[in-house]
């Protein structure tokens, strides 16, 4: 081969392998979009129970196709708190025995009937299981889910995406083995054989295999392409006739497994100290497992034993068997030991005090998982959520008795709430300009719309807790007929509150259309209070000063049943896809909505102030 053909083949290789982690990275987006949040739902469900995390961990791997994929998630679930270290050792040992299936995809170009006993008559159409029959027909599929259905459901989308991820994970291993075809020509024997030969040299070759594997697959962070390229070069070597044999070849997929540890110790640089520790505690596992399989490798191999199989040639079959055998053998051995690996995680990353991150979420879950930050987005607004209602409660009970240390615990709650809002808007706003599903866009949109709404109600209790302590400073007494009227209207917006927080956490439509016609009654009753406290000012029963003080509350409880009225919209029309906020309310006024009719009378005679 001349300069320029090794160049082209250098450069087919490294396009072979790009069009496999591409393919693979579509695969893995493709899936976690499809799952969207259900992915931290199913994650959380991993208990102190170490078997039901190892489950989880390889059924979530075995589905996105992707150990680092999950790894990087569970260090941003650890990160953010969601999650503890101890209920995700089992977890990361899952990802292990999930990651398997990957081998058993990139053998199938290989799949030739004679060498199974298959009958001739079978043969061709064992063909059909080849990617190179099918694997062209799913990516059609997949284009024409994007082009022509993607508009009308998303869904199809998805699915286009993760069928043309296949399409092209199977196209880079065909192009890996047209880079690597030359060998497939005996006039390479002779190079082959010495480039096993330096693999074969005792010791020596050995460790040889084993750290350029791991640098191998720390550049490229991926084990499972690791193991398409060794299973592409034994494909292309064994047309000619040349053997690696497994003592060659273990070494080097040991080597590929500690590799795939470096995307998560990447991603936890920078992460708090738990993250970091999932990092670790990922490495060590595979430092283990590793042990487990070398140190009798190396002993087997210094003994006459070896002739019973290590010489014996691999094929891309027994590569997929070996990888799948060593990852869930260890992975039982190790089970037992968790807790161990526990205390070793604790011990290499030490405590050391942290400030508190209120409302965090790891950078990396934005980056690798967006649907699983969302998911944890709207958890944190529902926190958010309880804290403005927690802390209105509290300011409207400081009207009857006014407390120094609850006026400060409110505004310290106000505080805490405008930092909810900073933080969960800057997330929001990074995870909106990802790819997301329509159900996840939905869920962005409706937390985008209701974040300010909840901060501001915060704000108004404490407007409220500043009546309360003028009302004590100056030891103003509102009237009888003026405290029964407040009375009549605190109810009412406890009960609106009640109402718009649970429509907002059980994401209920149902529950937010019953917060207008309330909001509605609830104005009614504020104009009706006013106009009564003008009658008693003029009948000299009121004073201005009490007047001030009482149109100050009434405002900020005008205030709150709007801003109760804005969430509820906002949850009734993300679910039809827009917010055409002042649509919605004109129609259920001016269309005589018999069901919004129907609330709004049953509030009216619920809660009544008489004109005077």
């Amino acid at each position: 081969m001349n300069a320029v053909e090794i160049l082209t083949r250098i450069a087919t290789m490294l396009g072979g392998l790009a069009l496999f982690l591409y393919g693979m990275n579509m695969m893995t987006n493709g899936l976690e979009r499809m799952a969207g949040g259900k992915l931290e739902t199913i994650l959380k469900k991993a208990s102190s129970n170490k078997f039901k995390g190892m489950a989880l961990g390889a059924g979530v791997t075995a589905v996105i196709q992707s150990s680092s994929a999950t790894t990087v998630m569970i260090v941003g679930l650890v990160g953010s708190g969601i999650m503890a270290l101890p209920q995700t050792i089992g977890m990361l040992m899952g990802t292990n025995i999930g990651t398997t299936i990957t081998p058993w995809i990139t053998a199938l170009p290989y799949l030739d009937g004679s060498k199974f006993g298959v009958s001739d008559q079978w043969i061709e159409w064992l063909s059909l299981l080849k990617p190179s029959f099918f694997a062209p027909l799913i990516a059609l599929v997949g284009i024409i889910l994007i082009m022509f259905f993607s508009k009308r459901n998303r869904l199809n989308k998805d699915i286009g995406t993760l069928c043309l991820g296949f399409a092209i994970l199977m196209q880079g291993i065909e192009l890996m083995s047209m880079a690597v075809d030359f060998l497939e020509d005996p006039q390479y024997n002779d190079l082959l054989l010495k480039v096993i030969g330096i693999f074969e040299t005792p010791w020596v070759g050995v460790w040889l295999g084993l750290v350029l594997a791991t640098m191998f697959t720390t550049i490229i962070q991926s084990s499972s392409a690791s193991v398409g390229v060794l299973q592409v070069l034994v494909g292309a070597a064994s047309v000619s006739g040349t053997e690696i044999p497994f003592k060659v070849a273990i070494p080097i997929i040991l080597g590929f497994n500690i590799g795939t540890c470096i995307t998560a110790v990447v991603s936890s640089l920078g992460a708090n100290r738990n993250a970091k520790r999932v990092a670790i505690t990922h490495l060590v596992i595979k430092i283990f497992a590793v042990a487990l399989c070398f140190v009798p490798f190396l002993i087997i191999g210094l003994t006459p034993l070896d002739n019973l199989w290590l010489d014996k040639p691999v094929t891309v079959w027994t590569i997929a068997i070996f990888h799948t055998l060593f990852n869930v053998v260890t992975t039982f051995i190790l089970l037992p030991a968790s807790k161990i690996f526990e205390k070793i995680a604790y011990f290499l990353v030490k405590d050391k005090e942290e400030k508190e991150k209120v409302a965090y979420i790891d950078p990396i879950l934005i980056s690798q998982s967006p649907a699983v930050a969302l998911s944890e987005c709207a958890n944190l607004t529902k926190e958010m959520c309880s804290l403005s209602k927690e802390t209105l409660n509290l300011s409207i009970d400081s009207l009857y008795k006014y407390d120094s240390k609850t006026a400060q615990a409110i505004i310290e709650k106000e505080a805490l709430i405008d930092k909810y809002e900073d933080h969960i808007g800057t997330y929001l706003v990074q995870i909106s300009s990802r790819a997301l599903s329509n159900a996840d866009s939905k869920k962005s949109s409706k937390l985008l719309h209701t974040l300010g709404d909840f901060e501001r109600l915060s704000d108004h209790a404490v407007n409220i807790v500043d009546v309360s302590e003028e009302l004590k400073n100056k030891n103003i007494i509102f009237s009888d007929e003026a405290k029964a009227e407040i009375a009549v209207i605190t109810k009412a917006i406890k009960e609106i509150l009640v109402i718009t927080t649970e429509a907002f956490n059980q994401d209920d439509i149902e529950i937010a259309k019953r917060v207008e016609p309330l909001e509605q009654v609830i104005d009614k009753l504020i104009t009706t209070t006013k106009m009564n406290h003008i009658a008693r000012l003029q009948k000299g029963a009121c004073t201005i000063e009490l007047g001030f003080v009482l149109s100050d509350l009434l405002n900020n409880y005008e205030r709150i049943s709007d801003h109760c009225s804005n969430i509820a919209v906002a949850i009734i029309e993300t679910s039809h896809n827009s917010f055409g906020t002042h649509e919605y309310l004109n129609q259920v006024k001016n269309d005589n909505d018999e069901k919004f009719q129907e609330e709004y009378k049953a509030f009216a005679s619920k809660y009544i102030i008489n004109q005077k």
